[in-house]
């Protein structure tokens, strides 16, 4: 008799508002543990002149801008933006050496706006490939994402199945390509990170 009155308590007896607030956090729950997963990937053996994704989302950028921050010059910029539903890891996107990295403070508005690029809380990362080509990378926060984590500072080795970093809720990727880059990618296009083919780097950019 005690087993039914507790089953009936637990059932019937809580009000609407229990089962809302249950149900919600129930659902927090499944997006916190789907935001902070951290997929296993690898690519066997992957080519030198290979650029891959460093981060799971959409596409919203391909087009040809001046990098005016570091480069200086012309280059192919390839953003991702990253909603609550991506894995928010993010994977070293080609083989070389880290020349630079750096942070720089901004503001927090919508990751998928063009300016969010150049206004926005990021952090730059520029990888020096054995031939002399540089890519650079920068995780730029979101109008929700207050911190970015960057694993790597100059004067690491790095290399492609390797991690570059994380950022917090809804963000976005940038990286710069140079001009001649195959790129293998569209706008709009789903990529994943450290799985997906981004561009073929032409050498072009030997040292002297």
């Amino acid at each position: 008799m005690i087993f039914f009155n507790r089953v009936i308590y637990y059932t019937v007896g809580r009000s609407l508002l229990y089962y809302a607030v249950l149900i919600a956090s129930g659902v927090l729950l499944v997006v916190l543990l789907n935001f902070f997963r951290f997929p296993k990937r690898s690519i066997p053996s992957p080519a030198a002149d290979l650029v891959v994704a460093p981060a799971d989302g959409t596409v919203v950028v391909v087009e040809e801008v001046f990098e005016d921050e570091y480069l200086q010059e012309n280059r192919i910029q390839v953003s991702i933006f990253m909603s609550l539903f991506n894995a928010h890891n993010n994977w070293i996107p080609a083989t070389g050496k880290i020349i630079h990295s750096s942070h720089q403070k901004g503001r927090f508005m919508a990751a998928y706006l063009p300016k969010s690029s150049r206004e926005n809380e990021r952090s730059t990362v520029v990888i020096e490939r054995a031939n002399g080509q540089k890519i650079l990378v920068r995780q730029i926060a979101g109008a929700m994402a207050k911190r970015i984590v960057t694993y790597v500072k100059a004067g690491d080795r790095c290399r492609i199945n390797e991690e570059l970093g994380f950022i917090k809720f809804g963000s976005r990727v940038d990286i710069f390509l140079p001009v001649d880059a195959e790129i293998k990618i569209k706008l709009e296009e789903k990529v994943q990170g450290n799985r997906t083919v981004l561009a073929k780097l032409v050498d072009s950019e030997i040292c002297s």
